[in-house]
């Protein structure tokens, strides 16, 4: 029972851990990141060890190369000399030392051979790496451009489907606008209907009355008549006799 609990706690605790990934994952890139980081240090370290062992092996070659020819020259020497006995034991010696730098020479052929194979691997391996991380980058960056013109299509189509509806707030403004509108033009119509166009008419016709009478008696000082234009002959006539009034006086 208590180990079932803990797998259902465990559960629960994968789900919150694989939530925060999907909600995070430029944070779960760069731990990605940082691991390969890691491991190629791990790697390289290794590998520097493999690269001392061949570095070892190489030194060795050299020795018992040196030491090969050193023998074979001294067991000549005795050969030729007729000192069998000492060029027996040199001959012996080298055969002894001609079998280790054989091993030897081996040995760091298939270091070099193994050195060259890692560092191969480890070249693959993080350029692979690296081509997937950048495809993850894109990935990631693509993934958020997507994800944000998804939120402003939905964006637009809540706000499609809200504009003009019956509790939106711009309708509620058009109603109200409407209804104080109509009540001004209400108002204003009672307003033009208890205006007193009686009175308006009287003192239009007493104004149109005085302007005949003014004209008439215009009309009558200078001997002009209603309804017809003076000729030019009519305007002389009466400006001459307009002219002589005084002249009459003066005589008389």
């Amino acid at each position: 029972m208590f180990q079932r609990l803990i797998n259902v706690f465990k559960g629960f605790f994968a789900m919150f851990v694989k939530d925060v990934e999907k909600r995070n994952p430029e944070a779960l890139l760069e731990l990605e990141q940082e691991n390969l980081r890691k491991q190629i240090a791990g790697y390289n370290q290794g590998l520097a060890g493999h690269a001392g062992l061949a570095e070892r092996l190489m030194s060795q070659v050299r020795k018992l190369a040196s030491e090969e020819s050193e023998l074979r020259a001294k067991t000549t020497a005795h050969l030729r000399a007729g000192n069998t006995q000492a060029a027996g034991q040199y001959a012996l010696r080298l055969q002894t030392v001609t079998r280790e730098l054989t091993e030897n020479r081996k040995q760091l052929e298939a270091a070099e051979g193994t050195y060259k194979d890692l560092i191969k691997a480890r070249d693959v391996a993080v350029n692979a790496a690296r081509a997937k991380i950048e495809s993850l980058k894109g990935a990631i960056n693509d993934m958020k451009m997507k994800k944000a013109m998804a939120e402003m299509n939905e964006m637009a189509a809540g706000m499609i489907g809200s504009i003009g509806g019956s509790g939106d707030t711009l309708n509620r403004l058009h109603d109200m606008v409407e209804e104080e509108r109509n009540k001004a033009s209400g108002r204003a119509r009672v307003a033009k209907d208890s205006i007193d166009m009686a009175d308006i008419n009287l003192k239009e016709a007493e104004m149109t009355a005085l302007a005949d009478q003014a004209l008439a008696d215009f009309a009558a000082a200078e001997g002009l008549s209603l309804g017809t234009e003076a000729t030019p002959a009519e305007a002389s006539r009466s400006m001459g006799a307009t002219a002589e009034k005084p002249s009459e006086s003066q005589q008389g």
